[in-house]
């Protein structure tokens, strides 16, 4: 009879993500410029970087996956503060609360379309800002997949500091201050990765790495950032 129950209540869980989903994704089209944002910061963040620092090539190409993690970091950053902030400001993220569903599947699927939206755009412009910094075609695949791996890590890990203080006025400053430091692992195994690539090093330990912080993060953030968000409705 559970087992049967459980087969029951598994489209209704799917089709309850597919439904936040489409909402967060049809919301933040119609917000163009929060859609924007992060993608014009990231740009600027890397095509500056040359004229402060140094347009050597050889320097570049040692820091260009660096420069390009950071930047994809801190639009990640940019962008979190609205990821419960709207529905909080209209009412509905306490009826997403109350209602009887798995909080943490609808926190999952705002999370996927804050990746859809913020993640995807940064992976689709890194090759073009890898050949701003000198990078080699090989370099910059290992670059993407990199990319591809971290910043689904950057939301969902971020969906937690971004649930704790939803109902803050300051909740960018203290997202940047509670997150930074759980960031920093992937930031130094992206990079890593990148720099063992272009030193024809092997990167199978630094993926493996990367995939097993990717499926821990999968697992535990949408359970914390729900968990999160009940404490702070509570006060």
């Amino acid at each position: 009879m559970r087992a049967s129950a459980d087969i029951a209540t598994a489209p209704s869980v799917i089709h309850i993500f597919i439904t936040v989903l489409k909402r967060d994704l049809t919301l933040a089209y119609r917000r163009r410029q929060d859609l924007v944002n992060p993608m014009i910061f990231f740009i600027i963040v890397v095509s500056l970087f040359p004229l402060g620092v140094s347009p050597e090539k050889s320097f570049l190409q040692e820091a260009g996956a660096g420069v390009v993690w950071v930047a994809a970091l801190l639009a990640t950053l940019l962008s979190l503060d609205s990821l419960f902030k709207s529905d909080f400001e209209d009412g509905s993220l306490e009826q997403i609360v109350l209602t009887p569903q798995p909080l943490f599947i609808m926190v999952l699927a705002k999370i996927s379309a804050h990746w859809l939206v913020t993640g995807v755009p940064l992976i689709i412009l890194s090759p073009i800002l890898g050949v701003m910094m000198h990078l080699e075609f090989e370099t910059i695949k290992v670059l993407m997949l990199t990319l591809l791996l971290g910043t689904p890590v950057l939301s969902l890990v971020g969906a937690i500091g971004a649930a704790l203080t939803v109902g803050l006025r300051v909740g960018g400053v203290l997202i940047s201050l509670l997150i930074l430091p759980l960031y920093i692992p992937v930031l130094i195994f992206g990079t890593g990765t990148v720099q063992a690539a272009a030193n024809m090093l092997p990167i199978g330990g630094y993926i493996a790495l990367m995939g097993a912080i990717f499926a821990l993060s999968l697992t535990m953030s949408p359970l914390a950032a729900a968990a999160a968000l009940r404490i702070s409705l509570s006060n």
